[in-house]
C-alpha cells in the first residue's frame, strides 16, 4: 500500500527519537558508530564539525535557578488568584469581620487626606507614604560615616539618692540644689530650669562660687517633674511648671522677688512664670533660647532661617513630637533611654559649630556631660521627655507679645472711649515691665539666631545681646567670662553678699516668744 505523502511513517517517528538524529531506513543499525558518536559528543566534540563549550558548573546552576524562579512566579501567582477568590471577596469570612473596624479607622484618619493632592487616591496614595516613611527610617537609622572609628561605650550609672527635697501643696515632692551665698546673706535670687536631657546639676555649668559670692547671688536650679529626682506630674503643662516653681521658691525661703535665668528649652519655663506669675519676679536672662517653631506668628523669612539650620531627623523628631507623639518613646528608648551614654550631637540629632565641637571633646564637659545626663534619666521613664518635646512644639497659652509693654485703655462705652482720647487718667502699661535680658550665639545651629530675632521683634524691650562666633553651648557652659557678662548686665557693679543677716521667720518667731517669756518674767518679779 502506497504512503500517504507528508505524513512521517512510524519508522521515521521512531527515528526522530533518537539522541543521534538518524533516521531509519530499513538497513541494519551499526551500533558501534552510534556509541562512538555518543563518546564523542560526551568529550565535547562533534562529529567532523570542530570542538564546542562543555557546559559548566555556572550554566547549570543558572538553568537550576531560573526553574526554580518560574516555578515560584507560578506558585505566587496561583496563591494570589486564590487570595483574590475566598478571602478578598466581599462573602468571605475575613472581608465580613474587617470590614466595618477598618471603615472606623479610616474615618478617623480622614482628615490627613486633605494633605494629598485632589488627583491622588488615598486608597494608592497612603500605601505608597507608609512605605516610604519605612524607608526613611531606615535611611535615618543609617550612618552614611562608615569609616568613622568605633568608640568605645560608656554605660550610664545609677547614683544613690542625695538631693535636697520640698513637697508641694499637691503632695509631690521636687528635688532642688544651692550654690552661692546662704538664703539670709543673699543679695539676689536667681532660679533656673534646666533644658531637654539635663537635670538640677547642671544649674549654671561651671559657674565659680566666687563669682556668686563677690555678687550675693544664691543660685537654685531644680529637677522638672519626672527628671532627676523629682516626681512626676499627671498633667503637666506650662501652667503647673510656673506654679511649681513659684511653689518651691517660697519652700525654700524666697520672700522678696526673684530672678529667672532660662537656658535653651528651659527657656519656655521661664516664659511661663513670667506670665502668671509677674509679681513673683524682678528680671529674666535667657541664653540661646528655644521657642515653638511652629509659631503661627513667625514671618515666613523668621521661620525660614530657623528650619533650614536643622538636620533632616531633627526636623522628623519635631514632626513626630506634633502630629504623632507616641512614636517617641521608640527611638527615646534606642538613644538616651537605652543604659550607653553617646555623643550628645548623635542622641539629639545636632549640627553642632566648630567653638562647640571643640568644647563638647573637652574632658571637663565629657565629666560634667555624663554626671548630667546620668541624673536626667535616672527615673528610666520616657513620659517627661515626651512632655517636653511635647510642650516646646505646642501651643503655650499665650504669646510673646503679652510681654510687651503696651497701653490699655478701660472703656465702657463710646462716651468713655470719647474721653480716654483727651485724657490718660483711664489708661495703664501692661506688660512684663521689667528687665529681660536675651543671649544668643550667632553660631548656634540648635536655637538659630531668628528665633532671637523674633523674640526682639514680638517684645522690642527685651535686650538681645548678639555674640559672634559663639554656639548653643559655648557661650554658657564653663565660659568664665561669660558668666561675669550675665551677672553684670543682671545686677549691674559687683555689691557683694549682705554684711547684715536677714531676719528669716524662724528667727523672728524665736524673737517673739523670747520677748514674751522676759514679759512674763518681768511681770512675775514685779507681783
Amino acid at each position: 500500500m502506497d504512503e500517504i505523502r507528508g505524513v512521517p511513517t512510524w519508522q521515521e517517528e521512531l527515528a526522530s527519537l533518537v539522541d543521534a538524529g538518524l533516521r531509519y531506513d530499513g538497513a541494519p543499525i551499526d551500533l558501534t558508530a552510534a556509541t562512538e558518536s555518543t563518546a564523542k559528543r560526551s568529550s565535547g566534540y562533534l562529529d567532523g564539525s570542530g570542538s564546542e563549550a562543555r557546559e559548566t558548573l555556572k550554566d547549570q546552576v543558572t538553568g537550576f535557578m531560573k526553574s526554580w524562579g518560574e516555578m515560584l512566579l507560578h506558585l505566587a501567582k496561583g496563591c494570589k488568584d486564590i487570595v483574590e477568590q475566598t478571602v478578598v471577596t466581599e462573602d468571605s469570612y475575613v472581608v465580613r469581620k474587617l470590614a466595618k473596624p477598618a471603615a472606623k479607622v479610616s474615618k478617623k484618619l480622614s482628615f490627613m487626606n486633605e494633605y494629598l493632592p485632589e488627583d491622588r487616591d488615598p486608597v494608592h496614595a497612603w500605601p505608597v507614604i507608609f512605605f516610604v516613611f519605612l524607608l526613611a527610617l531606615a535611611a535615618l537609622s543609617f550612618s552614611p560615616e562608615q569609616d568613622r572609628p568605633v568608640a568605645v561605650i560608656r554605660k550610664l550609672r545609677v547614683h544613690p539618692t542625695n538631693a535636697a527635697r520640698v513637697q508641694l501643696p499637691d503632695g509631690r515632692y521636687l528635688a532642688y540644689q544651692e550654690l552661692g551665698v546662704p538664703a539670709e546673706r543673699a543679695r539676689y535670687s536667681l532660679l533656673t530650669p534646666h533644658s531637654f536631657l539635663s537635670s538640677r546639676l547642671a544649674g549654671i555649668p561651671g559657674v565659680k562660687k566666687s563669682l556668686l559670692v563677690e555678687y550675693g547671688v544664691r543660685l537654685v536650679s531644680y529637677d522638672l517633674p519626672g527628671f532627676g529626682e523629682s516626681d512626676p506630674h499627671r498633667g503637666r503643662n506650662l501652667s503647673s511648671s510656673a506654679s511649681d516653681l513659684i511653689n518651691l521658691a517660697a519652700a525654700v525661703g524666697i520672700d522678696e522677688k526673684f530672678w529667672l535665668l532660662g537656658y535653651s528649652t528651659g527657656s519656655m519655663h521661664t516664659w511661663a512664670a513670667m506670665k502668671y506669675f509677674p509679681e513673683k519676679i524682678a528680671g529674666a536672662a535667657m541664653v540661646a533660647p528655644v521657642i515653638n517653631p511652629y509659631e503661627p506668628s513667625m514671618a515666613k523669612e523668621e521661620m525660614v532661617k530657623t528650619w533650614e539650620q536643622w538636620l533632616t531627623k531633627r526636623k522628623f523628631m519635631y514632626f513626630l513630637a506634633r502630629r504623632f507623639p507616641a512614636l517617641l518613646p521608640f527611638f527615646y528608648r534606642r538613644s538616651f533611654l537605652s543604659g550607653k551614654l553617646d555623643h550628645l550631637d548623635q542622641w539629639m540629632s545636632l549640627s553642632l559649630g566648630e567653638k562647640d565641637k571643640l568644647l563638647l571633646e573637652d574632658p571637663t564637659f565629657q565629666e560634667f556631660y555624663q554626671r548630667n545626663v546620668e541624673e536626667s534619666v535616672r527615673q528610666g521613664i520616657t513620659k517627661p521627655f515626651v512632655e517636653e518635646s511635647v510642650l516646646q512644639v505646642s501651643r503655650w497659652g499665650f504669646t510673646l507679645s503679652e510681654f510687651r509693654t503696651q497701653k490699655k485703655c478701660t472703656t465702657n462705652g463710646v462716651l468713655s472711649w470719647l474721653m480716654s482720647m483727651y485724657s490718660e487718667a483711664e489708661c495703664e502699661l501692661v506688660g512684663f515691665r521689667k528687665p529681660i535680658h536675651i543671649w544668643q550665639g550667632m553660631e548656634d545651629r540648635v536655637a538659630p539666631p531668628a528665633m532671637s530675632d523674633y523674640i526682639g521683634r514680638m517684645i522690642p524691650e527685651a535686650t538681645v545681646h548678639k555674640i559672634p562666633n559663639e554656639g548653643h553651648f559655648s557661650f554658657f557652659h564653663f565660659c568664665d567670662e561669660c558668666h561675669r557678662q550675665i551677672f553684670y548686665a543682671l545686677f549691674g557693679e559687683p555689691k557683694g553678699q549682705l554684711e547684715k543677716v536677714r531676719e528669716t521667720k524662724e528667727t523672728l518667731v524665736e524673737t517673739e516668744a523670747a520677748h514674751m517669756d522676759t514679759s512674763a518674767a518681768t511681770t512675775t518679779t514685779k507681783e
